[in-house]
């Protein structure tokens, strides 16, 4: 947490009425006569909290380390889903997913899924939470070629893992473009977890860069949705009476586990 809590495009909402008015700001698409969003969202239970990746906070600024992490971790793990001569990109996703520190970042399609993010943990609540969005749409369309023309081709807003291959080959490639590039890509439905959660990755050209550092670049192609802790049980009942819960987004055990263990925490 380096940076103040504030920031310029900051948005405090003041109810549950107004936080969901402010998830759907700018859906609208004219050419489409349809609401659909082109923010990606990602929910944190601390406003104060950056976007460093798990691999920063664990490594700081050893970038070599990548490589060994996702090395060991191919030559251990037993992941049929990846196949022989799977691309360093798709063992990100996959180590990602399973809690290895990665470069990637966890976003969702859903804004309601951020949210349950920003007030899943009640030990938090003596604090405002947060809700990143980004404009994914506009970030891709900024990247070059032959990532533009791979977009472009596929007739889409998003990367896939195959567009990702097809494009760049492995990451090396991405990293070859430039220093300061950002991108979005949906992961495959790896498990109910990625369906449920409506999974969405970023990743950055250098495996130490932070995207908050980036998005102040940037900043009318995001912004920062603020809960105050006196909103917080009111949206986390709400979330919870519309099944936005760990038993849904964590399927098994765990997850009925930890809902179980919010749903009744007292208040007091």
């Amino acid at each position: 947490m380096t940076h103040p809590f504030k920031r310029s495009n900051d948005i405090t909402v003041e109810s549950w009425c107004e936080l969901c008015e402010r998830l759907y700001d700018n859906s609208w698409q004219d050419s489409l006569l349809r609401f659909r969003s082109n923010y990606a969202f990602r929910g944190l239970s601390d406003s104060g909290y950056d976007l460093k990746t798990s691999f920063t906070r664990r490594c700081g600024a050893h970038s070599h380390l990548e490589y060994h992490l996702l090395r060991n971790f191919s030559k251990y793990a037993e992941m049929p889903w990846t196949g022989e001569n799977a691309s360093n990109w798709r063992w990100l996703t996959v180590a990602q997913h399973h809690g290895l520190p990665t470069r990637l970042l966890d976003w969702t399609y859903s804004p309601f899924v951020a949210a349950h993010f920003a007030t899943a943990d009640t030990d938090r609540f003596d604090g405002d939470g947060v809700i990143w969005f980004a404009d994914y749409v506009k970030i891709n369309k900024m990247l070059p070629r032959p990532l533009s023309d791979e977009l472009v081709n596929v007739g889409a807003n998003a990367f896939t893992l195959e567009m990702l291959e097809h494009a760049l080959g492995d990451i090396k490639g991405f990293d070859a473009l430039g220093d300061d590039l950002v991108l979005f890509f949906e992961p495959p439905s790896i498990d109910a977890r990625i369906v449920n959660q409506f999974a969405f990755f970023s990743v950055m050209s250098d495996p130490t860069a932070q995207l908050d550092l980036w998005l102040e670049k940037h900043p009318d192609i995001y912004g920062r949705i603020i809960i105050p802790k006196a909103l917080k049980w009111e949206i986390r009942d709400k979330l919870d009476q519309a099944n936005i819960t760990e038993r849904t987004l964590f399927p098994g055990l765990d997850g009925l586990a930890l809902w179980l263990k919010r749903q009744y925490t007292p208040r007091t």
